[in-house]
């Protein structure tokens, strides 16, 4: 019993999209809104009502930069900025300066603000501006469930909507299709860019070695637990030991030995052993 109440402990604490169940009582939650609100009152005065082609002119531009640091598809990043945002006039939005409904998870050591979602009263992160939320953004998909999701194109919007919903960002079975629609109806694809060949395995061993170095002993139980079929690797063009090896969060000396290799030669359509 022990056992199965820590495995759930973590998939609670590493589900990218799992609810932060908070103990706050209504009345502490209405009086810390109100302090952020008091704090942030300026900016919330302030706010006029944006159109979505008003929202999409005033955050491209690091929509794009954040797709060039991290190769999260600008058209996604926006896409979903606009849905979960409401263009940014949700009180979230407003108040907390939270365009992607990021909970406060056990990390967070920030501000927080309170609001009804998945269970009464969920703990939603604050941020000092729109700008810091869409850093946020990026920083909380650096995680093992999102990892392969940095191993597409920068450019393949499709791959990342369909993606973002099998690794658990969201319920919503239709999510995938939201986030197109929106793309589609705005153009946002316009805003994508693609990348060389080169630029995008260094791009990628970058990324991974930061989601590896972020994983902890519990997301390695995890992956210890991952189905036969998700423990071969098929060596696609452009791979390296290096870069597997930091996928799958393994040495190349390990990946190596799991795989009986005498040298680091490799061969598009080789399978490998990735986990231990």
């Amino acid at each position: 019993m022990r056992k199965f109440c820590i495995l759930f402990a973590l998939a609670i604490v590493f589900n990218s999209c799992s609810a932060h169940k908070s103990t706050i009582s209504s009345s502490k939650a209405r009086k810390n809104n109100k302090a952020i609100q008091k704090r942030n009152h300026a900016a919330i005065a302030a706010h006029r009502n944006m159109s979505s082609l008003e929202y999409i002119e005033r955050f491209k531009a690091i929509a794009i930069q954040e797709m060039n640091t991290y190769g999260i598809p600008a058209s996604i990043t926006l896409a979903q900025g606009l849905f979960e945002s409401g263009a940014g006039n949700s009180d979230l939005a407003v108040a907390a300066n939270n365009h992607f409904g990021i909970k406060c998870g056990s990390t967070w050591s920030g501000s927080s603000y309170y609001k009804d979602d998945d269970n009464t009263n969920d703990c939603f992160r604050v941020y000092d501006n729109p700008e810091d939320s869409y850093r946020d953004h990026s920083e909380f998909l650096k995680k093992k469930n999102y990892a392969r999701l940095f191993e597409l194109d920068k450019d393949d919007f499709k791959g990342w909507a369909y993606g973002l919903k099998a690794a658990g960002y969201a319920t919503n079975p239709k999510y995938p299709q939201l986030l197109l629609n929106i793309i589609t109806k705005y153009n946002l694809d316009q805003y994508d860019r693609p990348e060389g060949e080169v630029a995008k395995i260094k791009r990628e061993d970058r990324v991974l070695d930061q989601i590896n170095s972020n994983i902890g002993v519990a997301q390695q139980d995890t992956i210890a637990k991952t189905s036969p079929d998700d423990k071969i690797y098929t060596v696609k063009q452009g791979d390296t030991l290096y870069n597997i090896s930091k996928r799958f969060g393994i040495t190349v000396d390990e990946l190596k030995a799991l795989n009986r290799m005498g040298d680091n030669g490799l061969r598009i359509g080789q399978k490998l052993v990735v986990v231990k």
